[in-house]
Parts: C-alpha cells; sequence; structure tokens
C-alpha cells in the first residue's frame, strides 16, 4: 500500500458517464474505480472488469459444506458411536440427506459473504479514502490512477472534455487499514487536494 496520485472527474448524469469511461479506456488511462450513487447495469463491462469468481468460492465452499457434513455423521454414526435407531443400518444416507443438505446451504452463505466482504473490503473497521462526498449522494465520480510519466494537465482536460462538471487531483493512500474515523487520524486521511474548475 502506498500513496497515490490519481485524477478525479465528476459526471452528474449517467448517459454522460458511460461514454466517458469508454473514452478514459480508449485513450490508454487506467481507471483506479468508479463510484456510483446507485448500481448501473453494463458499467462493469464497460470498465472491462471480468466476471466476478464469487459463485465459484460459493461452490466450493458448498462442496465443504458437504463433505464435512457425511464425514462427521458417517463417523459418528458408523465407527465412534453406532447406535440401533429402529433397526436401521447404521450408515443410514437418506436420514442423513436434510442435515446434509443445511450444512452444504450454510457453508455456502456465511463463505460468500465473507469473501464479499473481503473483497469488497467492507467491515464497520475498515477504513478507505472517500474521493468525493457527494459520490454516495448525487454525483457519478471516476477516478483515474496517475503513473509518474502522466501528465496531469492533460488527463484533467480530458475528462473535462469528456464531460466532467468537477475535475482535481489527489493524492490517497491505494489500499485500506483497519480503524475508525472518529478516533484515528492517518497522514493520508486528508489528501492533498488540487482542485481544477
Amino acid at each position: 500500500m502506498g500513496v497515490k496520485r490519481f485524477a478525479v472527474g465528476c459526471f452528474d448524469n449517467e448517459d454522460v458517464l458511460f461514454p466517458a469511461v469508454k473514452k478514459v479506456r480508449k485513450a490508454g488511462y487506467k481507471i483506479h474505480d468508479v463510484y456510483t450513487p446507485m448500481p448501473i447495469h453494463g458499467l462493469d463491462a464497460a470498465m472491462g472488469l471480468r466476471d466476478t469468481s464469487l459463485h465459484t468460492a460459493g461452490f466450493i465452499y458448498g462442496i465443504s459444506g458437504t463433505t464435512t457434513a457425511l464425514t462427521c455423521i458417517s463417523w459418528v454414526f458408523t465407527i465412534d458411536w453406532p447406535l440401533n435407531i429402529g433397526g436401521k443400518p447404521h450408515f443410514a444416507l437418506p436420514a442423513w440427506i436434510p442435515i446434509t443438505f443445511e450444512l452444504t446451504v450454510l457453508f455456502s452463505a456465511v463463505g460468500m459473504v465473507l469473501t464479499f466482504c473481503y473483497l469488497c473490503q467492507l467491515a464497520p473497521f475498515v477504513k478507505k479514502h472517500h474521493f468525493h462526498p457527494r459520490a454516495t449522494d448525487d454525483l457519478f465520480v471516476m477516478v483515474v490512477e496517475l503513473t509518474p510519466k502522466s501528465n496531469e494537465s492533460e488527463v484533467i482536460g480530458f475528462l473535462q472534455n469528456a464531460g466532467a462538471i468537477e475535475t482535481k487531483i489527489e493524492e490517497a493512500e491505494t489500499g485500506w487499514w483497519l480503524g475508525r474515523y472518529d478516533k484515528d487520524k492517518r497522514p493520508f486521511e486528508s489528501p492533498n487536494v488540487i482542485s481544477v474548475q
């Protein structure tokens, strides 16, 4: 994790944002992220993001739950504590289906939620940089990562020509860290901001 420089462009309409995202990608700039006040269908494809692997993780968690249930139940009822319950055989697989199904669903659901929270860095104690306070209100904010070779004024001009109503250059921590906004202060929490109107 390190402090990087970003060009931030704010758009007031998703109809302007979509062509702007395509123009920025076509020009070869690296889009760090696009923050929107609501989900926008097709924005991930416009940004060139690959499909999520969360469904694969869910399958792996589900198989883990199934394996755990069958292994534990069969070990308990056939080896550790075999009981004669109504004359049923010790390995009574049909009777174990409900608990196996429940454990499969439990492992899959909990695992996918925790994986999603980790990948999206969502938790009450996780702190992240906010590029614009209105990104969760009514603005669409596109953040372009700048490299040492980037011409900042050129990128800002490009964003303005693409329809940005507000642009600025910010320095921000690229990762996430543990702490509380109301208690902790980090040197990069109040970044150097250069507003360009």
